[in-house]
């Protein structure tokens, strides 16, 4: 089976790169093609409930959180990959839509929780089934041990890479 990564190979190869890192530029560029393709859906998917992709994201990751679906802007900052700046633009656009509040640290008076309103909640839980369908779709025809054995080789690269300090 070929993909549209295979074409890239032979200049690469031309190029005088080792196959080791023209194994490692197939798998970065694979995943970046694959996680590309399922933001597009999502993406599409949340403009129908009036979200940002980046709003969804805020709403997921309370929602995962679980009861009472809250947590602190430093750790969505940290769970989203998300610049404190960027977070506080999005947790301003879901607090004035009625998604979210701020609600009193009684643990640290300098910190307040971001956390989910009823209606937060509710918007959530649907947004992650939208999601789940979303992801559903876009792997339609892959095998289920297919996308298990890519999961678990994922987990470990990402692991061992995790440990690297970065540049």
């Amino acid at each position: 089976m070929h993909d549209d990564v295979d074409e890239l190979v032979p200049g690469w190869v031309a190029g005088g790169m080792s196959d080791s890192l023209i194994a490692t530029l197939e798998l970065s560029k694979r995943i970046a093609r694959l996680n590309g393709r399922i933001e597009q859906a999502l993406r599409s998917e949340m403009a129908e409930f009036g979200l940002t992709y980046a709003e969804f994201d805020v709403l997921a990751a309370l929602f995962r959180a679980g009861p009472p679906h809250r947590l602190k802007p430093s750790e969505l900052s940290r769970a989203l990959f998300l610049t404190t700046g960027g977070i506080s633009n999005v947790l301003q656009r879901l607090s004035a839509a009625g998604h979210i509040e701020r609600v009193e640290n009684p643990g640290d008076g300098r910190s307040r929780w971001v956390q989910l309103t009823p209606d937060g909640r509710q918007l959530a839980e649907t947004t992650v089934h939208a999601a789940g369908r979303v992801h559903a779709r876009v792997m339609t025809g892959v095998p289920e041990n297919a996308i298990r054995q890519a999961a678990d080789a994922l987990r470990e690269i990402n692991a061992l890479v995790g440990r690297a300090p970065l540049p």
